[in-house]
């Protein structure tokens, strides 16, 4: 079930946090929710790809890329990993890259924006803490939900009324 974030933002003003607009829509769902998973790294996408290779069971990737837009997080191959292992979407405070191929794929993915070349393999991140950005914190097991309107975070499930 999809829920409108202007309709949650009505019903739970006082329970959900809005993430300033800093995202465009770049996957082929353009509304998604679901738990959070959170990952902290810059230009190097290892950790990312260990995320989405894992069980999503309907989660959401965030991942906190520092704000870079100098090199692409993701791109098509871990987009279409997220999607075959069951991840709602992914947001990511940075670039992906392949944005014609993610734009066909049943995924969410939010980005600031595209950037044509890839990551560096350091191995490199942190995964499974609270990440900020937005004027928002990022805390895994609470709930995103994003749409074309925007980005909220809530500590518990919410429904429209």
């Amino acid at each position: 079930m999809t829920y409108l974030t202007t309709d949650l933002c009505d019903t739970h003003e006082d329970a959900v946090r809005v993430v300033e607009p800093m995202f465009t829509s770049f996957g082929g769902k353009t509304a998604f929710h679901g738990q959070i998973a959170t990952l902290r790294v810059f230009e190097d996408n290892s950790f990312v790809r260990k995320a989405l290779e894992s069980a999503g069971q309907g989660r959401v990737l965030v991942i906190d890329g520092g704000g870079s837009i100098r090199r692409a997080l993701v791109g098509d191959q871990l987009a279409s990993l997220g999607l075959k292992n069951d991840w709602a979407g992914i947001v990511v405070n940075g670039c992906i890259r392949d944005s014609r191929a993610i734009a066909e794929m049943d995924i969410g993915v939010f980005a600031i924006d595209t950037h044509p070349m890839k990551t560096v393999k350091k191995n490199v991140g942190e995964a499974d803490i609270v990440v900020s950005f937005g004027d928002v914190d990022f805390v895994p097991g609470e709930w995103i939900y994003a749409d074309e309107d925007g980005v909220i975070v809530s500590k518990t499930a919410i429904h429209a009324a």
